[in-house]
């Protein structure tokens, strides 16, 4: 287990998968951007993640709803009135701090009744001054819309994808003849401005959400709930994840959300962090529709004729972040191993190997030509030109074979792929796996079908 997330900032930008963003004018706090072999991944989790809550699915749907939506919905969704963080500043510093995290830092309960902060007595982290009283903190961007500024109408930048999944509802059920109990699904950018955030991508003010939002009459939802609990959490295991870094963690009464009756979170056991949410599932009841229904006038309930029944359906929601789970992989894959390269020149004491599941590696095949002897580079290309049909690839001609493997082993790649001398008489390759390290030759004929089987 790592000791802290330095290792994979570290790592993260020097083989490409997350760089800071604005970089090159000292960076943007809390902003990132994902390198070509970071968008491979994240890239990979959001379809491997589409195809088990879409694809596989009967009783679920997709969406792509706008990022900016009518200001009456954050109305109604509560966002405008009660979408806060408590927030102290620094009297001598200046600094703010999220009230209920400095609480939780000291092991303390965060309760905001009056007279409750002054009780503890709570410094500043950094400098030990004191600290004010607690205030609400709106973490909703606001923008405005609009060609004149002075006639721009004030709108929000949505700090959740749910909502417009809420706002379809009628859209979706009636265009795709959807019967209770069925879901939506939608991955998309939201936007919080965060008084604290942090842990390199695990807090961020831009991130992504893969949420579904599942519509089911209230008799049901208990073993909706259970089935969604289980499911989730499958799929976190069956791509790789250690099952000992996993856990379900119920909130208390006390943590949820007014209109929420159950919440539970999936987390993963971080590096200097412990165990903190990577997924949730949520039973929001009959609240979101129901506030929709009263600030739209439109009516959102649903009709079951089996049962001659009318009714608005309850929500369960499964909540998932495609950048914290990709932060998770990326921590769960890496792993330090004692040399193994190969020949000595591409040997060093310590080799990162990134045992990433295969359907989210970022490169599936490296191509790797013994030499830079034009029939071996010919033969290569005309190799990478065949699969890269179906699958990423990569070609790399430079550095002993050794070093080649390293580079491979350290970014996940599955399967690399040697072209050598006899090759070019026995029309057959070297294939090598990154995990097993076994090697056997394998017709050039026979490439599509045996990566086909390997990578299925």
């Amino acid at each position: 287990m790592l000791d802290s997330l330095e290792t994979i900032v570290s790592f993260a930008k020097r083989r490409g998968f997350i760089f800071q963003s604005s970089e090159i004018y000292g960076g943007l706090s809390s902003c990132y951007d994902y390198g070509p072999l970071g968008v491979e991944l994240k890239n990979n989790v959001k379809k491997m993640w589409w195809k088990a809550m879409v694809q596989n699915r009967n009783d679920v749907v997709g969406l792509d709803a706008s990022i900016l939506m009518a200001p009456k919905v954050w109305e109604a969704s509560g966002h405008l009135e009660g979408f806060t963080d408590p927030l102290v500043d620094c009297k001598q510093c200046k600094k703010r701090w999220r009230a209920d995290h400095l609480l939780e830092a000291k092991g303390i309960k965060p309760t905001f009744q009056p007279g409750d902060w002054g009780k503890h007595n709570m410094k500043c982290p950094d400098c030990g001054g004191d600290l004010t009283e607690v205030r609400k903190f709106n973490l909703m961007f606001k923008t405005q819309m609009g060609a004149v500024e002075d006639e721009a109408i004030d709108i929000y930048l949505r700090p959740e994808t749910c909502q417009g999944i809420y706002t379809n509802f009628l859209n979706v059920q009636q265009s795709m003849r959807k019967k209770v109990p069925f879901g939506i699904a939608q991955i998309g950018k939201a936007f919080r401005n965060e008084i604290t955030p942090g842990h390199f991508t695990f807090r961020t003010r831009e991130f992504e959400q893969m949420e579904q939002q599942y519509f089911c009459h209230p008799d049901e939802k208990k073993k909706i709930f259970d089935m969604w609990q289980e499911v989730r959490m499958q799929w976190y295991r069956d791509l790789g994840i250690k099952k000992e870094n996993l856990q379900f963690r119920e909130h208390e009464k006390t943590e949820l959300a007014h209109y929420a009756s159950r919440a539970l979170d999936i987390e993963y056991n971080y590096p200097a962090m412990g165990f903190k949410e990577l997924a949730g599932v949520h039973d929001r009841g009959n609240w979101d529709l129901t506030r929709h229904s009263e600030f739209s006038g439109e009516d959102l309930s649903y009709f079951d004729n089996q049962k001659n029944e009318k009714f608005i359906p309850h929500i369960i929601e499964t909540s998932d972040g495609a950048d914290r789970a990709t932060l998770a992989f990326l921590i769960d894959a890496y792993d330090e191993v004692e040399t193994r390269s190969g020949d000595e020149d591409g040997k060093h004491e310590k080799e990162v190997v990134l045992r990433l599941h295969k359907s989210l590696a970022p490169i599936k095949i490296a191509i790797l030509p013994l030499s830079k002897k034009e029939p071996l580079q010919k033969l290569s290309e005309e190799i990478q030109t065949k699969l890269r049909q179906d699958w990423m690839t990569m070609y790399d001609e430079t550095g002993s074979i050794g070093k080649r493997y390293r580079r491979q082993d350290e970014i996940g790649t599955p399967y690399c792929l040697t072209v050598d001398f006899d090759s070019l008489e026995d029309k057959k390759v070297t294939v090598r796996d990154r995990d097993t390290m076994v090697q056997e030759r394998v017709g050039i004929e026979e490439l599509e079908k045996y990566f086909g089987d390997k990578l299925r």
